[in-house]
């Protein structure tokens, strides 16, 4: 015979495990107080517990109010509606934040034949560097080989002249970058230049324009390059060095490839202390966003040219003009749209770009 008896929700059997207090003379269980307790134990983060009180409020006190709910906890509907998806009444570890490594990752691409061959040439000449012993295994066994899987084999096996030596200068290189929130910053024209690139795409083709603005009297400069090498950052900041008659002293930018190798080399040369800014933190370099989006909106978007692409020369000599007028017309906002004083520069300003 078919049994009709209605089968017990999934929690009662843990309502003996976390009694609650007497109402009544009577002891109330719910699973919302269940939920709640289970989480606890299981050690949940403290994330998933407000995401898991804002499901129960929801089902209960806002009686399926998303927007009453989402006023009680100051979150979005749309965070609500992503954590109310995935929940699963049954598993609270579905509230938990997920992994967000990549699903599939580059894989050693080193065979067992060439690590052996590596290994053998490496510790025969261990004073060569990558790019030597790439050209000494392909004489050796006639086979290319890249540079990067000589040098992944050389620090899987830490097979270095000296090893202890060679471990100090990778912890040095990592921590030698000073963060721009260290800087004292002192109120006077050309203490700290910021720098930044800004990627535009014409037809298919990417121009970078890299640009620049003082912190204290917010003059602004920029140039459009080919390509986005060290090389050309370090053109850029000898350009403006010579412009601001070699009066910066500090340059802060973010961590692009583009203020490495020969930009760092221009600034031993020039005596310019480099500043960084922290990782995933634009607003550490807010002054020249704002600038960066000026820029765009009031020259790029309305350059007269009918393929910059081709002719950068031209566009760098518009972009020349366009700053004149920004540096010296141009209203500002944050000096109470007063213009830029004259006074306030050198003379090197107005002199043209080379």
């Amino acid at each position: 015979m078919r049994n009709t008896a209605k089968e017990d929700p999934w929690w009662i059997k843990y309502a003996c495990y976390f009694p609650t207090k007497a109402k009544d003379g009577c002891r109330v269980t719910s699973k919302y107080h269940l939920r709640t307790k289970l989480a606890k134990t299981m050690g949940l983060s403290r994330e998933t517990l407000v995401r898991l009180s804002y499901i129960n409020f929801y089902e209960t006190k806002a009686k399926g109010n998303v927007s009453l709910t989402c006023r009680r906890y100051g979150i979005s509907r749309k965070t609500f509606y992503k954590w109310h998806k995935r929940f699963n009444d049954r598993n609270l570890l579905s509230l938990e934040n997920e992994s967000k490594a990549p699903k599939k990752r580059r894989k050693w691409q080193v065979s067992w034949e060439q690590e052996r061959r590596i290994i053998k040439i490496r510790k025969k000449y261990l004073r060569w560097g990558k790019m030597k012993l790439k050209v000494e295994y392909e004489n050796e066994y006639g086979e290319k080989i890249s540079s990067w899987k000589i040098q992944k084999v050389i620090e899987k096996h830490q097979l270095y002249y000296d090893v202890p030596k060679q471990q100090k200068k990778r912890r040095r290189k990592k921590s030698q970058k000073r963060r721009i929130q260290t800087l004292q910053i002192k109120k006077r024209m050309g203490f700290l230049i910021h720098l930044d690139t800004i990627i535009q795409y014409y037809d298919g083709a990417r121009r970078y324009i890299i640009t620049a603005i003082d912190d204290l009297s917010r003059i602004g400069y920029a140039r459009m390059y080919k390509g986005i090498g060290s090389q050309n950052a370090a053109d850029f900041l000898k350009r403006l060095n010579y412009l601001l008659e070699g009066r910066i002293e500090n340059v802060h930018h973010d961590n692009g490839s583009e203020f490495h190798k020969h930009f760092i080399k221009a600034c031993e040369e020039l005596g310019i202390p480099q500043y960084w800014s922290r990782v995933r933190r634009p607003k550490d370099n807010s002054k020249l966003e704002r600038f960066n989006r000026t820029l765009q909106e009031e020259f790029t978007e309305f350059s007269m040219l009918a393929d910059p692409a081709d002719q950068i020369d031209k566009v760098n000599q518009e972009l020349t003009e366009w700053l004149i007028v920004y540096n010296f017309r141009r209203p500002h906002q944050a000096l109470d749209y007063e213009t830029l004083k004259l006074i306030r520069f050198p003379i090197g300003l107005l002199k043209p770009a080379c």
